[in-house]
């Protein structure tokens, strides 16, 4: 008793709870580092990945005008700027020209490969350089000498191609020298993922190709560099408005440095949403640590609390003191995560800024690890009520007993809707301050049902062992009775351990999925290629030529153009709310096409199709989860921009779409008197039935020599350039989500660990009675492996379910249940429950029987 040095008569003063609260504490941490690993775990997660995020973010606002290659850049597909306009832009500012599209280049050695193609002018780059290996001027690499103009190729070409610089490759008939590998582009970001390496030519080298016909599938980018003394934010915006009121019927694709990359932003965003889910997953699943370690703290200091309770301290001031202690714990683990998630962008700059190919600018960033701390103290206390408001009406002889018997306490009321009013806070700042409000409200009702549904699988199991016929087999006997036994440690490890499993399911069912999607066996009627930019005028004889040269495989083409939706139902587009998983199609120009025929992997749900004699005004069908997200309906119009003119066409129908056969597909097909007498190309696929490299390398060949302006893109390789993202992607979920799984195994260890001196208690009575040690192992082991597997079982479901709804109803992808992954998942569970559980139980073998029954 000698923690009680005064009579506490002046205890509802405010500074005496925190006195005492300290001075209990100074005896040591002990009892309590699970507490604080699990906290500042979870800190460190949401702590880290806020502020990597907004580092990130903040390189991308720095960096913006470098990223976007000027002040503002104006972008059109499938035809170049008028001269008017072009005049327009060069009234307010210096203008560089780029053309990208996707080419096919060949080898003197007749390999081909397709490439990402750019064509700049002399005045590229406006802003930031273009690394070269050799480096030399860029206006002398692109420049034509001796019959073939200049080129700087990616690296990964000539390994491709094996090549070297100084090596002459071909596009169509006309020769490219290489001149020096690309190593980076200033602007490279804004232009997203591509399908193939860099191959950077001039404008005029473009324009000798046969690549630019009527329709072709280019992307014109003009960007401005405004004078020095207008390049602010305020004078971008004036003349991005100048531009859409003097010329509103241009159909620019317009982004300021401001939003240099909304697709690498939207992604970031996205990203760092799961990311901080994660986080917050493992601080929930720390919540469990948390209540077990004050739970236990308070059952060891049983002794103590009466004696502040007989000198004089009421329920409140005893309340008070351990609250304090509880949120001083709570402050250390959020500090420590703090410190290790401010650091992380310093580390990541440190050990990777010179490979990495995003602009980190690694600062400190109050307002992330505000939040962060927040979050951490907010879990502590919501998880840390429930234990404290047991013992604050509870006796002080029922305290005496409670450290032989344990017995099931409920808050008091005005403690109930305390612990309820922090969750809601809780739960109000996950959801408030998420970037997908959506997702974010899911997570919360999924861990709360989990949560539910795990203390209903603790009794559930409890109820079972309770009603099981006694057992002949003493071992057995045993461990049946500890599970439901007063004081057993079964809802304790049933949480902890099932909410671990539940994420750790859930991750690796998604994983296996995705690289199932992109690293496996391809669908079944997945096409072997893509031809796009065929011209229309040779569409049937492309088909034709594809017909004789795989006789046995499938053809299919539709014509191809691109357009920006302008409007919708009388709004702009830049006014429609669209919901979060549609606002991409609003994004950027999409691609188009129509036809008097339902598309293949198309069904219509909502109205009629328009059939192939149809000469009425112009319809349109839309992919009908697209239009829910714009609010549309059957009979709205629809207004898009293709080629500088507003077509308005009519909703006529709406279709469900096959996103997985990789067949033509596309969210807008038009009635075929809606784009007659526009420029466009051909898209075309072919299937074959076997097809193998070398196949594929024929075709490829013959088709290049028969059509040099038309690019064969190999859908295997396409995938497994997606796949090399996704496992990328995958690789970072994996370990942000080890954060989860080293949580639930703390988490499970200190529950374990609160209910080792009852354990001791039990071994030493039962050994003084005649139980053996390898009996008594025998029946914690079986005890440990009975829990441990009911908990297993339930994780693989929840976790099997919930990977399911996010696989197909978030992702839009097949889902397969991946029962390796699950079956290593329960075995890794029952090692580690009974692991740790004999790890203690050994602990309590080795305790004296007369050291112990002498202080019971």
């Amino acid at each position: 008793m000698s923690t009680v040095s005064e009579p506490i008569a002046g205890g509802r003063m405010t500074a005496l709870p925190v006195r005492y609260a300290l001075r209990e504490l100074r005896g040591g941490l002990r009892g309590f580092y699970v507490f604080i690993a699990c906290i500042a775990l979870g800190v460190l997660a949401i702590a880290g990945v806020g502020s990597v995020a907004a580092s990130l973010n903040d390189g991308l606002v720095r960096e913006g005008r470098t990223l976007l290659g000027g002040d503002v850049a104006f972008s059109l597909f499938q035809r170049e700027a008028k001269p008017e306009e072009i005049e327009f832009l060069r009234s307010r500012g210096q203008v560089s020209l780029a053309a990208t599209l996707r080419a096919m280049v060949r080898s003197s050695d007749a390999k081909l490969a397709l490439v990402e193609l750019k064509a700049v002018d002399g005045a590229y780059p406006l802003l930031g350089k273009a690394e070269l290996q050799p480096d030399l001027p860029l206006a002398d690499i692109l420049a034509e000498r001796d019959g073939a103009f200049g080129a700087a190729a990616d690296p990964a070409l000539l390994a491709r191609l094996d090549l070297k610089v100084g090596d002459t490759v071909t596009i169509d008939t006309i020769r490219f020298q290489i001149r020096s590998t690309l190593q980076s582009e200033p602007d490279k970001l804004s232009g997203g993922i591509g399908l193939g390496p860099r191959f950077l030519i001039s404008e005029a080298g473009l324009r000798a190709t046969p690549l630019l016909q009527p329709g072709s599938l280019v992307r014109w980018t003009y960007r401005v560099r405004l004078p020095d003394n207008a390049t602010d934010d305020h004078a971008a915006a004036s003349f991005i408005a100048d531009t859409r009121l003097t010329l509103p019927s241009a159909g620019w694709e317009i982004r300021s440095r401001s939003n240099a990359s909304p697709q690498l932003e939207r992604t970031i965003g996205r990203f760092t949403q799961f990311l901080t889910l994660v986080g917050l997953a493992a601080l929930l699943v720390g919540g469990v640590g948390v209540a077990n370690a004050v739970k236990s703290h308070v059952d060891r200091r049983t002794e103590v609390i009466a004696a502040f309770k007989a000198l004089g301290a009421t329920s409140r001031d005893v309340f008070g003191i351990y609250l304090v202690q509880v949120m001083v714990l709570a402050t250390i683990g959020s500090i420590i995560g703090l410190c290790a998630g401010a650091a992380l962008p310093f580390a990541i700059v440190g050990l990777f800024g010179k490979i990495l190919p995003l602009p980190v600018v690694a600062a400190v960033h109050p307002d992330e690890l505000a939040l962060s701390f927040v979050y951490g103290l907010l879990t502590a206390l919501a998880f840390g009520l429930w234990p404290l408001g047991r013992v604050r009406d509870v006796p002080v002889a029922a305290l005496f007993r409670e450290a032989v018997i344990a017995e099931w306490h409920r808050p008091r009321w005005s403690y109930l809707v305390l612990i309820a009013g922090t969750v809601a806070l809780l739960i109000a700042v996950v959801i408030g301050l998420s970037y997908d409000k959506r997702i974010a409200a899911v997570f919360v009702v999924a861990a709360a049902l989990v949560f539910v549904l795990l203390r209903g699988i603790a009794a559930l199991v409890m109820a079972i062992a309770r009603a099981l016929p006694r057992s002949r087999f003493p071992m057995l006997r045993l461990a049946v009775s500890n599970i439901y036994r007063p004081g057993a440690l079964t809802p304790s490890v049933v949480l902890s351990l099932g909410l671990g499993l539940a994420v750790l399911v859930t991750i690796t069912q998604i994983d296996g999925n995705l690289r199932r999607q992109f690293l496996a066996q391809l669908p079944e009627q997945a096409p072997s290629f893509f031809f796009i930019d065929v011209p229309s005028g040779e569409a049937d004889r492309f088909r034709d030529f594809l017909k004789n040269l795989a006789p046995q495989s499938a053809v299919d083409d539709v014509p191809m153009l691109r357009g920006r939706i302008v409007s919708a139902r009388g709004v702009r587009a830049e006014d429609l709310k669209a919901t979060t998983d549609t606002e991409w199609v609003l994004q950027s120009d999409r691609g188009l096409t129509y036809t008097g025929e339902i598309p293949k992997g198309s069904k219509i749900v909502e109205g009629n199709w328009w059939g192939e004699n149809y000469s009425g005004p112009p319809l349109v069908s839309i992919e009908k989860r697209i239009a829910d997200g714009l609010g549309l309906k059957l009979g709205d119009d629809i207004v898009v921009n293709v080629l500088g003119r507003d077509i308005a066409a009519r909703i006529g129908n709406m279709r469900t779409i096959d996103w997985q056969g990789l067949g033509i597909n596309f969210v807008l097909v038009f009635s075929p008197n809606a784009f007659r007498g526009a420029p466009h190309t051909h898209v075309a696929t072919l299937s074959e039935p076997r097809s193998d490299a070398a196949e594929d390398a024929r075709i490829i060949r013959k088709v290049a020599d028969a059509f040099p302006m038309v690019t064969s893109v190999r859908v295997r390789e396409v995938m497994e350039t997606v796949g090399s993202v996704v496992s990328n992607l995958a690789l970072a979920i994996r370990g942000a989500s080890a954060v989860t799984l080293i949580s639930a195994i703390l988490v499970l260890g200190g529950a374990l660990a609160a209910g080792h001196r009852h354990r001791v208690y039990d071994a030493v009575i039962l050994k003084t009675l005649g139980a053996t040690r390898l009996r008594l192992l025998g029946a914690y082991a079986l005890e440990y492996l009975m829990i441990g597997f009911a908990t297993a079982a339930f994780g693989v479901i929840a976790g099997s379910v919930a990977a399911w709804l996010i696989v197909t109803r978030l992702m839009t992808l097949s889902f397969a249940w991946q029962g390796a992954s699950a079956a290593l998942v329960v075995v890794a569970a029952l090692i580690v429950t009974v692991g740790l559980g004999l790890a203690g139980t050994l602990l309590a073998l080795n305790q004296k029987p007369a050291t112990v029954l002498r202080n019971l």
